[in-house]
């Protein structure tokens, strides 16, 4: 589509920068001649000589200047930043699914890095890092007055590399220690299984750019080993920070008649008002591509669906699970989403750095704005698991400072409970660990998500079977 082609729109989380779309152009209005407030420049031009002339040490130029850019950006909202050139290569990076570093998702919360996901079978995920961790040392060197960005910079490394990670968890009475391994991190967007013949599970980690083109893979791949219709499937979006917009526009798709609305923006420019419906020119990235979606069983257009969420699922990942919930596709299982609800557009400088800039809010069909809310669930199902976390400590969009108003503040939205459990149905949840001194101090080994041990997991695959589902408290 002519607007998606001219702009890069990221819908992920609050992070350093996770994807981007490698088409790009600024969203302002061209034909505004904007003022330049000269008493401001003025002071701001004195702060500077006075800073040259009486700070304790010489400080370069180059170095004020680009202070002076961070806060200014960083000062709009959580999403907008300054990226230099690495870090501006890192992002590119990560669209392709593969980068260097630890395999976490980061933003910056009161002084100190905010650890919003660790990224399924990294060294973050796999030490027990979970989302709301306050990061409060990397090695010896405290977080506190780092920017974002060096702070970023010093968890990148070589491959092979250690790291230690002095880390603040809500309910533990002192610091912890992660001593991780630095490593290439290739992400694989979409797993899949046949959870049990008929019922398909497919796991969507992050939205990159081939992520459509892989579920459709995937999909396609399940029907030939199921070899004949499914019955219901299960799509899990937890712990998935979002990606690129059209990515997620295409596995809504998959799921939606042709044409149907998926997500619609707005915002100040004409290009930051957008709709994009299920139409290959809003989730096929090249002319010439072919549609990847074109050629799957029509079946999958009324196949019943649960689609699993979590606080870590955000942007992109609520766009899916809001389509598919207005459009009354999917029940939407698990928790309250992130509440991310603002696009970001890459700027790139003529200098090879780039700026992250908010530029439109984001809205479900019906006309439902997220932003610092998230997406509730049809059906509330809570998991005690380490890699779902679920509990309060869990960070969201609301608990960001400076983040974006929700424009429908006001309007509170529908909880639907789950049904109660028949008593033939009813299952027990599991026991929970011995509460020793050893096995407190030693992190929990992730839970793997679509296994045996994944609660929410069997909840929708309970529903989707006919059974009763039962509330973990």
């Amino acid at each position: 589509m002519r607007k998606l082609k001219k702009i890069g729109l990221i819908v992920a989380g609050p992070l350093l920068g996770v994807m981007l779309s490698l088409s790009y152009s600024a969203i302002a209005d061209k034909e505004a001649k904007p003022q330049l407030p000269l008493d401001d420049l003025r002071t701001f031009a004195e702060v500077f000589g006075k800073i040259k002339s009486d700070y304790v040490e010489p400080v370069e130029d180059k170095k004020l200047l680009t202070e002076a850019i961070n806060g200014m950006l960083s000062g709009l909202d959580p999403h907008s930043a300054y990226l230099d050139a690495d870090a501006f290569k890192d992002l590119q990076a990560g669209t392709q699914g593969e980068f260097g570093g630890l395999g976490i998702e980061v933003g910056m919360e009161d002084g100190f890095v905010k650890v919003v996901a660790p990224i399924e079978d990294t060294p973050a995920y796999k030490a027990g890092l979970k989302s709301g961790d306050l990061i409060m040392k990397l090695d010896d060197t405290p977080v506190k007055g780092m920017t974002l960005t060096d702070a970023v910079k010093r968890m990148r490394g070589k491959p092979d590399t250690k790291i230690t990670l002095t880390v603040l968890r809500k309910g533990e009475a002192k610091p912890l220690t992660f001593v991780l391994t630095r490593a290439i991190i290739k992400t694989q967007s979409v797993k899949f299984k046949l959870a049990e013949p008929g019922f398909p599970y497919i796991r969507i980690t992050q939205f990159q750019e081939h992520t459509g083109e892989d579920l459709a893979k995937a999909l396609k791949t399940l029907r030939e080993q199921n070899k004949e219709s499914f019955q219901g499937l299960i799509l899990d979006l937890r712990n998935n920070p979002g990606g690129l917009l059209n990515a997620g526009v295409g596995v809504s798709a998959a799921f939606l008649p042709k044409d149907e609305l998926v997500v619609y923006t707005e915002g100040r420019g004409e290009e930051a008002k957008m709709r994009l419906t299920a139409n290959p020119e809003n989730y096929v990235r090249g002319g010439a591509r072919a549609d990847y979606l074109r050629d799957l069983p029509a079946d999958l257009k009324t196949l019943p669906i649960v689609v699993l969420v979590n606080g870590g699922s955000a942007s992109a990942s609520e766009i899916v699970a809001g389509a598919l919930q207005d459009h009354k596709r999917a029940v939407i299982m698990g928790t309250q989403t992130f509440g991310k609800g603002s696009v970001q557009t890459i700027l790139p400088m003529n200098n090879g750095a780039a700026i992250k800039l908010t530029t439109a809010r984001y809205f479900t069909p019906k006309g439902r704005s997220i932003q610092a809310k998230g997406i509730v669930p049809d059906i509330i199902v809570e998991e005690a698991t380490v890699n779902t976390q679920d509990h309060g400590a869990m960070l969201r969009e609301a608990d960001l400072t400076r983040h974006l108003s929700n424009p429908k503040d006001g309007e509170e939205p529908v909880v639907v409970p789950a049904p109660a459990p028949a008593e033939e149905n009813k299952q027990e949840p599991a026991p929970a660990p011995a509460d020793d001194k050893e096995q407190k101090d030693k992190p929990a080994a992730p839970i793997e998500p679509g296994s045996k041990a994944d609660y929410q997991f069997n909840q929708a695959l309970n529903l989707l079977k006919g059974l009763h589902i039962l509330q973990r408290k």
